[in-house]
């Protein structure tokens, strides 16, 4: 077994802006032990890796330094199953929405509602993915880590993986430390529907869908995302570029003598979750455009590349958002979005 190193190698098909960076050792990993091989490279030890799923997540705003992993380990098995449930291992390399539509063809549920997420299914856990009232937590089991240093596969269960809101331990102090292998969910054979966020209803009676299965659930679920986010097949983009951020109940009050149509999702007595991109769209910036890069016109939340934009040029924008919007209404917005 021997794995493949390219030198000088061009990202821009590897990340769903579409940014030209050059790796200076890029490589493709389709197994656990082509992983554990490529960490053990004496050439490798010293210099930085980044490693790339989908590259739905991530801004380059220079070429990367080292080596580019490209995971790409894939397959679905079943670990187990009882009356209730099942337990599915996933490779970390496989792609998402794929791997939800394989779900819902075997009739598990507890993912439908995370349809037509961009990425891989490595990086889920990674930022705890979320839509529509669900969270990756909400069925994740555990994971198979590859330690960097050690090339060692470890075990992380649930509650050792520290899941907050599009958080994790892997975003925190475990971060840069472990490349995920496989991912094991505990799915559901029998189902609750979770219709009650967003427009879920509402299309669901718009494709004239009375029963519910799950999927018709993914298929309302597909139809919002397609309709609000734009393709990063036809233009460059990573989804939501900011998290929605949890501010304490006195500024929501404060702010909602002023704003008394500002959405929000309470918490719990504390704190009170805004969406992000109403308070961009607020501030002015839905549908903004500068030179090559912009603000989508149907979703504030989304950050686009109309074609040979510069990854500095989009953070610049950011970073401009992000002050516009704290000037507005005293909110600090973080990004979704991993900058290189």
């Amino acid at each position: 077994m021997s794995v493949l190193i390219e030198k000088n190698k061009s990202l821009q098909a590897y990340n769903t802006f579409g940014i030209d960076a050059i790796a200076p050792f890029f490589c493709r990993v389709e197994t656990v032990e082509e992983l554990q091989e490529v960490l053990q490279m004496e050439q490798f030890r010293q210099l930085p890796i980044l490693i790339l799923g989908g590259g739905s997540n991530i801004l380059f705003t220079r070429d990367p330094e080292g080596l580019v992993l490209l995971n790409r380990i894939a397959g679905e098995s079943v670990e187990k199953e009882d009356e209730d449930h099942v337990w599915v291992k996933v490779g970390g390399g496989q792609n998402w929405h794929d791997f939800v539509l394989y779900t819902i063809a075997q009739g598990w549920g507890g993912l439908e509602n995370l349809s037509l997420i961009p990425g891989t299914v490595g990086a889920a856990p990674m930022q705890n993915i979320g839509a529509y009232g669900v969270e990756i937590k909400d069925t994740f089991s555990h994971l198979e880590a590859v330690e960097r240093e050690s090339g060692q596969l470890r075990v992380f269960t649930n509650s050792e993986c520290e899941f907050g809101y599009r958080s994790s331990i892997f975003k925190t102090q475990a971060r840069d430390k472990y490349i995920i292998a496989s991912v094991t969910f505990r799915l559901h054979k029998k189902h609750t529907y979770n219709t009650s966020y967003g427009d879920i209803q509402k299309t669901l009676l718009e494709l004239g869908i009375e029963e519910l299965s799950l999927k018709a659930v993914s298929d309302a679920v597909i139809r919002i995302r397609q309709s609000k986010l734009p393709d990063p097949k036809k233009i460059g983009n990573a989804g939501s570029f900011f998290k929605n951020p949890v501010i304490n109940t006195q500024l929501f009050k404060k702010l909602q003598e002023q704003y008394p149509n500002m959405p929000n999702y309470p918490q719990n007595d504390d704190w009170v979750k805004v969406p992000a991109g109403w308070l961009i769209e607020q501030s002015g910036w839905k549908g903004h455009k500068r030179a090559q890069i912009g603000v989508h016109e149907k979703q504030a939340l989304v950050l686009v590349n109309y074609g040979g934009a510069r990854g500095a040029d989009l953070k610049q924008l950011a970073a401009d958002i992000q002050a516009s919007v704290e000037e507005k209404f005293g909110i600090q917005l973080e990004t979704e979005v991993n900058f290189i």
